[in-house]
C-alpha cells in the first residue's frame, strides 16, 4: 500500500509486517480525548503495536483502565487517569447538548489552561517522551511544543470542527474556544488521517492511513458456540457505543435476547453476528466495514462527524438508517430485513493501527515524512467547507463546490444538492409540469422549486450514483401522474413593532424575498406510495390507514432527520382530536424530528379549530430558503406554506388573516414558542414592496403601506442564533404581562378610592371631588386594559411608571397579584423577572411605530430619513433595556452609526440612517434603513466585510421583497405526459 503526504513530500512505502523496533528504546505519550470509548479502543490498536515493538507508551485518558489492560498485558503500558478535555456532552445516548458541551470544555480546558500546560510540560519532561501522540486532545499539542517535543495527531475529526457549529447556537462569546483549539492543533507536526474524515484545516500536513480496526480473538463459530447459538440462526448485536449495551443484573429479558458481560470483547461479537443495530461512531463504523456487517443506525443530534461516517457506510452498502421513533417503540423488523439484503463491499486495508504505529516510530527517531511545505491547497479546501458548515441554514445549505472533491470522491459521494440544483435530466425544468391552476408570477424561486420537483421524477433510487437521502425519499412518494398542490410563503423583516405585537401594538413588517415552498399530494390510503418502513408498519397494524409522510429539503448538512411519518390516527383520542399538550409531547420525543411539528401541527389545528376530517393520506415536501435562527420568521413561513398547501389540496377556503391566526396556534400550542401573530400575518397577508401595517389586537390589517421609492430596507444577520422559544424572550413576555396586571390593579385601586360606593370597572355615579368624568372613564378603561399598547405614554408616565418595579420574583408577584393572565407563558415562582423595561417598551414602541408610519408619507428630505432612523435606534436600545440585545446585533447597529456619522470629502451626506434588532431579539438580524441608491448598497457591503473581519462571520444580507401566501395563492400541477 502507499502512504501519501498531502504536503507534497515523496510517497513512502508502508511496512506491512509487525512494526520492528529501531536501535533505541522510545517513549510515547499518547493523549486520548474524553469522549466515549471509541477513541480509546482505536488508540488501543496503535498502542498495542508500539508496545509489541518494545517501546514504552504512557496513555493519558479518562477511559477505564480495563479497556487497555484486557488487551495489553505489559509493563511497558502506563495508564495515567487525567481528563484534559470533555468531548461532547450528551443529553442522552442520541443527543448532544451543544451549549453544555462548550460550557464544560470551558471549565475543563480553558479555565485551568495555564495550570494544565505547566503540569503537562513537567510530566512530559519527567518521562522523557520522544513523541506526543494525540487523539485528539488539543492542549496536548501545545504542551508538546512548550516542552520541545514533536507531536502527531491520529483522528478522523477535530474538536474545532465539532464545536464550530455549537458556537453558532451559543453565541459569539464562545468563539474563542474554537480559535484556541485550532491554534493548539497547529503545533502538531502532521495528522494521521483516518477514513471517514471531516474537514480539518487546522493541521498543516496530512498522511492518510487505513482503517484502524481491532483484531479478532475468536472465530465466528467459537463465539456462537460459547453463546449457545447455532450457525444457522440470525443474530443482531445491539451496540450503542464502544461497548455492547448491557442490562442490569435483575432485569428480565424478552425471549431470544442474550445479556452479555459489560467487558465482552465487541469485535468478536460483531464478527459473529449477521447485523448490528446502534449509533454511528468511528469504532462501530470501521469494524462494521471490516467485518462486512450490515449496520442499522439511528441518527444522533448535533454529532457533526456523523454525516461523513454515514456516507462511507452507505457507499459501501453497509448501512440502513432507522427512524428514532421506530427504535423507541421496537418497530425494528423492516429495517433488519432490509439490512439482511445488503452486500457490504468494503475491500480496503484494515491495518491502520499497524501503519500508524510504524509512522509514529519513524517520526520519533527523526524521520521526515513531510516535505516541509505547507499543504495550502488542502487547508484552503477544508477551511472553505468548514466555513460552509458554520454558515449553513436548513433549507439554505450551500452545496460544496464541485472543485472540492478530496474527501467526497475518495468514497464516491457527491455533495448534497440544494433545492436550486436540478438532480436529473439536463432537460428537466419547471415546464415539465402542466399548471392547472395558479400563476408562478415570475418568481424565480418558485421556478427553481418546480425544476427541483422535475428533477425528482428523473431520480432512480436504484441508480448506482449516490443521491441525497432526502431527494431519494421524495422521489418515491409522489405519484407523478396525479395532481400536486404547491403553496409559497415568505419570511419577514421586522421593520418596526417587534416584540410589542403580543401587547397589541401597530407593527410594520416587510415580506422578504426568501420563502418556503410546500408541495402536497393527497391519496387514497390503499394507493399511497409508501416508504419501506411505513409499509411494514401498516402491514403490522392490519392494513392501510391514512398516513402522513413528510420530506424536508436542506437536512443533509443539518442536524435534523430528512423525513417524518405518522399515522393520522395518532392525532385522534377516540372520536376527538388529541389535545395540543399531548401533541407537543408527541413531537418532543425525538429532537431530530421536532421540526415536523411546524408542518404536521397545522393538520391538528385544522382538525381541532375547524373540525376538518382527514380520511386521505398525505405526502408533503417542504423546501425553505428562509434561514433558521436569523430573526426572519423561518418557522412562520413553514407553517403558513404548509397550511396553505393543505387547504388548497382539501378545498378549504380560509382567508389569509384567519389562516395566520390558526398558524399562530401551531407555534404557541404545539411547538411551544410564545410568539405573537405578526410573523404569520406578514407571511400570509403581505405584499411585495409594501409594509404590512397591522394592529395586533389580535390581528387586524390596517393597510398595506407602499415603501417610498427613495427608501430601502435591508436585513443583516448577526450570526447569533435567535429563537422565540428561548428563555430570554419568554421571560420578557412574562415581565410585560406582569406589568399590565400591575397597571390594571393600580387603576382599579385609584378608581375605588375615587368612587368608594361603586364597584371598580362598572358604570355609576361619577360625581367626585377628585376626578372629573373623563378622568373616571380613563381609569375604568385602564382597569380593564386588554392590550398594554392602548395605554398612551403620557398616562403611563403620569400615573403608573413610578410604581412599576425594576425586578420582581415570581413568588412575590403570584402572592400579590395571583396571575399574569397570559395563556402561553407561566410564572416560575423561583425566578426573578425584569418588569419595568418590558412594560415600558411596548407602550413607547406603539408610539414609535405610529410616528414611523406617519413619517413614511412625509416630504422626501434628509430630515425625514433621519427621523425614521432615530425611531429605529430608540427601538433597538429599548430591546437592550429589556435584556433582548446581543453583542452581534449591537456591533452591526454601531457600524451603521459609524458609517452614518463619519465625515467624508464626498458630497451628499449619509446614505444609511438607522438600524434596529428585529423580531424576538437575543441575536438574529438587524433591519437597516437607508436611501435607495448605489452608495447605500456599497456601505451595506462594507459593513458586511467589517463584521466578518471583526467576528469571523460573514452576515447574510436580506434585500428585496416578495408576495405573501394569500397573494400567491396556490399552484395545482401535474406532470406532462411523455
Amino acid at each position: 500500500m502507499r502512504i501519501r503526504g498531502d504536503g507534497g513530500g515523496d510517497e513512502e512505502e508502508a511496512a506491512m509486517a509487525v512494526v520492528s523496533a529501531p536501535p533505541q528504546h522510545l517513549v510515547f505519550a499518547y493523549y486520548i480525548t474524553g469522549h466515549g470509548f471509541g477513541h480509546a479502543t482505536r488508540a488501543l490498536e496503535v498502542v498495542r503495536h508500539l508496545i509489541a515493538a518494545g517501546h514504552d507508551v504512557h496513555v493519558v485518558t479518562g477511559a477505564p483502565e480495563f479497556v487497555f489492560t484486557t488487551e495489553i498485558s505489559s509493563p511497558n503500558l502506563h495508564i495515567r487517569k487525567v481528563l484534559l478535555d470533555c468531548g461532547a456532552v450528551q443529553a442522552d445516548a442520541l443527543t448532544v447538548d451543544r451549549l453544555a458541551s462548550l460550557e464544560k470544555y470551558h471549565q475543563t480546558a480553558v479555565v485551568p489552561r495555564e495550570s494544565i500546560l505547566r503540569t503537562e510540560v513537567e510530566w512530559l519532561n519527567t518521562i522523557k517522551a520522544d513523541l506526543v501522540v494525540s487523539d485528539v486532545v488539543p492542549v496536548a499539542c501545545r504542551a508538546a511544543a512548550d516542552a520541545g517535543i514533536r507531536s502527531v495527531c491520529v483522528t478522523n475529526f477535530s474538536w474545532d470542527f465539532i464545536y464550530a457549529e455549537y458556537v453558532v447556537v451559543a453565541g459569539h462569546h464562545h468563539r474563542s474556544i474554537v480559535w484556541q483549539i485550532a491554534e493548539d492543533y497547529s503545533h502538531c507536526e502532521f495528522l494521521l488521517r483516518l477514513p471517514g474524515y471531516c474537514p480539518m484545516p487546522a493541521f498543516r500536513d496530512v498522511i492518510d492511513v487505513p482503517l484502524v480496526v481491532r483484531r479478532l480473538h475468536k472465530s465466528r463459530s467459537e463465539v456462537r458456540k460459547e453463546l449457545g447459538i447455532k450457525d444457522d440462526v440470525k443474530v443482531v448485536i445491539f451496540n450503542f457505543g464502544g461497548q455492547v449495551c448491557g442490562a442490569s443484573e435483575t432485569q428480565e429479558l424478552p425471549p431470544n435476547f442474550i445479556k452479555l458481560a459489560k467487558d465482552a470483547y465487541t469485535p468478536d461479537l460483531m464478527a459473529a453476528s449477521d447485523c448490528m443495530l446502534g449509533k454511528i461512531g468511528y469504532g462501530t463504523v470501521s469494524e462494521a466495514l471490516a467485518y462486512k456487517l450490515p449496520f442499522v443506525f439511528v441518527r444522533r443530534d448535533y454529532f457533526n462527524e456523523e454525516p461523513f461516517l454515514r456516507n462511507m457506510l452507505e457507499h459501501y452498502q453497509c448501512g440502513v438508517e432507522m427512524v428514532r421513533r421506530d427504535l423507541l417503540i421496537g418497530h425494528w423488523k423492516p429495517y433488519l430485513q432490509r439490512a439482511m439484503t445488503l452486500h457490504p463491499c468494503y475491500d480496503g486495508p484494515i491495518n491502520g493501527g499497524e501503519v500508524a504505529a510504524h509512522i509514529l516510530q519513524d517520526t520519533a527517531v527523526g524521520k521526515k515524512y513531510i516535505s516541509g511545505k505547507l499543504s495550502g491547497a488542502r487547508r484552503l479546501r477544508d477551511a472553505i467547507v468548514l466555513g460552509y458548515q458554520l454558515q449553513r441554514a436548513p433549507g439554505r445549505d450551500v452545496g460544496i463546490p464541485d472543485w472540492y472533491s478530496v474527501s467526497e470522491k475518495e468514497i464516491g459521494v457527491r455533495p448534497a444538492p440544494t433545492y436550486h440544483e436540478v438532480n436529473g435530466s439536463a432537460e428537466s425544468s419547471f415546464e415539465d409540469f402542466e399548471i392547472l391552476h395558479g400563476d408562478i408570477q415570475g418568481l424565480t424561486d418558485t421556478m427553481a422549486f418546480l425544476t427541483s420537483l422535475s428533477g425528482l421524477v428523473e431520480n432512480d433510487p436504484r441508480s448506482p450514483e449516490k443521491q441525497s437521502r432526502e431527494r431519494v425519499a421524495a422521489s418515491v412518494f409522489f405519484d407523478w401522474e396525479e395532481e400536486i398542490y404547491v403553496a409559497r410563503a415568505p419570511g419577514r423583516l421586522d421593520v418596526m413593532g417587534g416584540i410589542a405585537d403580543y401587547s397589541g401594538s401597530l407593527v410594520l413588517q416587510m415580506p422578504i424575498r426568501e420563502a418556503c415552498h410546500v408541495a402536497i399530494q393527497r391519496s387514497n390510503p390503499m394507493k399511497q406510495k409508501l416508504w419501506k418502513h411505513t409499509q411494514a408498519r401498516q402491514l403490522a397494524n392490519g392494513g392501510a390507514v391514512p398516513l402522513l409522510q413528510i420530506v424536508s429539503f436542506g437536512s443533509e448538512l443539518s442536524n435534523r432527520a430528512p423525513t417524518f411519518d405518522m399515522d393520522l390516527s395518532d392525532f385522534m383520542d377516540g372520536d376527538k382530536p388529541i389535545s395540543y399538550d399531548k401533541a407537543k409531547e408527541y413531537f418532543s420525543q425525538d429532537p431530530s424530528q421536532k421540526w415536523a411539528a411546524y408542518v404536521a401541527g397545522t393538520i391538528l389545528v385544522l382538525m381541532t379549530e375547524l373540525g376538518v376530517v382527514f380520511t386521505d393520506s398525505m405526502s408533503i415536501l417542504v423546501s425553505s430558503s428562509v434561514p433558521e435562527g436569523k430573526g426572519v420568521s423561518s418557522s412562520a413561513s413553514v407553517e403558513v406554506a404548509s397550511m396553505s398547501a393543505i387547504a388548497a389540496a382539501y378545498g378549504l377556503n380560509i382567508p389569509p388573516r384567519d389562516l395566520a391566526i390558526l398558524c399562530q396556534k401551531v407555534e404557541n400550542r404545539i411547538v411551544g414558542a410564545p410568539c405573537g401573530v405578526m410573523d404569520q400575518m406578514t407571511s400570509a397577508c403581505g405584499e411585495a414592496n409594501k409594509l404590512l401595517a397591522m394592529i395586533c389586537q389580535p390581528a387586524e390589517v390596517k393597510e398595506l403601506v407602499s415603501i417610498p421609492t427613495h427608501i430601502r430596507f435591508w436585513g443583516l444577520d448577526s450570526g447569533i442564533r435567535h429563537s422565540v422559544g428561548g428563555t430570554d424572550y419568554g421571560s420578557v413576555r412574562v415581565g410585560t404581562y406582569m406589568g399590565r396586571k400591575m397597571i390594571k390593579c393600580a387603576a382599579s385601586d385609584l378608581l375605588s378610592e375615587s368612587l368608594p360606593s361603586c364597584p371598580p370597572i362598572q358604570s355609576g355615579n361619577t360625581n367626585s371631588d377628585e376626578y372629573e368624568e373623563h378622568g373616571v372613564d380613563l381609569l375604568k378603561s385602564e382597569a380593564s386594559l386588554e392590550y398594554l399598547c392602548n395605554l398612551p405614554p403620557h398616562r403611563y408616565e403620569a400615573v403608573y411608571a413610578r410604581d412599576i418595579p425594576e425586578i420582581i420574583t415570581g413568588d412575590a408577584f403570584l402572592e400579590k397579584y395571583g396571575d399574569h393572565n397570559d395563556a402561553v407563558t407561566t410564572v416560575d415562582p423561583k425566578r426573578s423577572y425584569c418588569v419595568k423595561a418590558p412594560t415600558r417598551h411596548p407602550i413607547y414602541e406603539n408610539f414609535r411605530v405610529e410616528a414611523f408610519k406617519a413619517l413614511l408619507t412625509a416630504a422626501k428630505t434628509v430630515e425625514q430619513l433621519s427621523a425614521l432612523g432615530e425611531l429605529m435606534y430608540q427601538c433597538h436600545y429599548s430591546y437592550n433595556a429589556c435584556g433582548l440585545g446581543s453583542d452581534g446585533t449591537d456591533r452591526l447597529v454601531n457600524m451603521v452609526q459609524e458609517v452614518q456619522h463619519r465625515k467624508t470629502s464626498q458630497d451628499g451626506g449619509p446614505s444609511l440612517f438607522g438600524a434596529k434588532i428585529t423580531g424576538g431579539g437575543s441575536g438574529g438580524s438587524v433591519c437597516v434603513i437607508g436611501k435607495n441608491c448605489l452608495k447605500s448598497s456599497e456601505e451595506i457591503f462594507e459593513i458586511q466585510k467589517r463584521y466578518k473581519a471583526a467576528t469571523g462571520y460573514l452576515p447574510i444580507v436580506f434585500e428585496g421583497s416578495s408576495p405573501g401566501a394569500g397573494k400567491f395563492g396556490y399552484l395545482k400541477i401535474r406532470r406532462r405526459s411523455t
